[in-house]
């Protein structure tokens, strides 16, 4: 039949553009949502390095979890100050992730991590991976424990400026692949010595603040065959915060040597979050 009316009037073609925006709109978001029950958003994995290591340690880590779907920072951790580098993380935090995130720091960076939560950031879980977990008024060096000579595993490099001396410490390359990287080929181990990233020492006599791990939840992968952190020390550090031990047959570097382990204990405290 002939169209007998005259033109639509502007309200009518506004409504109907507007029903027809509605129903596109709708039409996008998933089933679940629209019956009121949101899919649960996936908390952020933000993952802290240590010493003698740089972002890149975390990359086997990283390639897995955003497989799995998870959004994944490796956060820059500048080595110079442990009051210094946990206000680096928390800057990190606050301008380059939102929503709930889990934590992840590996050796020195579990003392970073321990220090960097905020009330700010929603940090809703802590992994340990190989890492120093000290409680308030501890250092890196004295959870280290006794024996430990530090002129026989570290070159040092001291540097002037302004007046003071810093100096900086690097794992001797002959000994690199030994206490380090056990598991790891020994030409990744040359790799990686070559490449290393020198912490200052008066971070590892920094004595650390508040810890975070009184107020969190927490898991801690213990490698077995850490020959630079002893496993005792990792387990004793790791019950005190009441943290989840998963053990693990790896070297300190068990995140490039064992990465599916890691991912799964992180993808644990991930789920355990929601």
């Amino acid at each position: 039949m002939p169209y007998q009316g005259g033109p639509p009037s502007r309200r009518q073609v506004v409504g109907a553009a507007g029903a027809a925006t509605v129903a596109l709109a709708t039409s996008s978001i998933p089933a679940a949502a629209q019956a009121g029950h949101p899919r649960t958003v996936k908390p952020t994995v933000v993952l802290v390095h240590g010493a003698w290591a740089d972002a890149a340690s975390w990359q086997e880590v990283t390639r897995r979890l955003q497989r799995r779907g998870y959004t994944v920072h490796a956060a820059p951790n500048p080595l110079r100050g442990l009051a210094e580098d946990a206000e680096a993380l928390n800057n990190f935090l606050a301008q380059r992730v939102t929503g709930p995130v889990v934590l992840v720091g590996h050796s020195y960076g579990g003392a970073v991590v321990t220090n960097a939560v905020t009330p700010a950031a929603d940090v809703r879980a802590l992994v340990y991976v190989d890492a120093f977990v000290p409680e308030q008024g501890e250092t890196v060096l004295g959870l280290q424990g006794e024996g430990a000579d530090p002129g026989a595993l570290f070159d040092q490099v001291v540097h002037e400026r302004h007046g003071e001396q810093t100096v900086d410490l690097y794992i001797k390359p002959a000994l690199f692949g030994e206490v380090f990287a056990g598991d790891l080929a020994p030409a990744t181990a040359d790799l990686l010595a070559a490449s290393q990233r020198p912490i200052a020492l008066s971070a590892l006599l920094e004595a650390s603040g508040p810890p975070a791990w009184k107020n969190l939840p927490s898991w801690y992968v213990l490698g077995t065959r850490d020959h630079i952190l002893p496993p005792d020390r990792q387990r004793s550090m790791a019950r005190r915060a009441r943290s989840r031990i998963i053990e693990v047959a790896g070297s300190h570097l068990v995140m490039l040597s064992r990465p599916d382990a890691v991912v799964d204990v992180i993808v644990s405290a991930a789920r355990g979050t929601a």
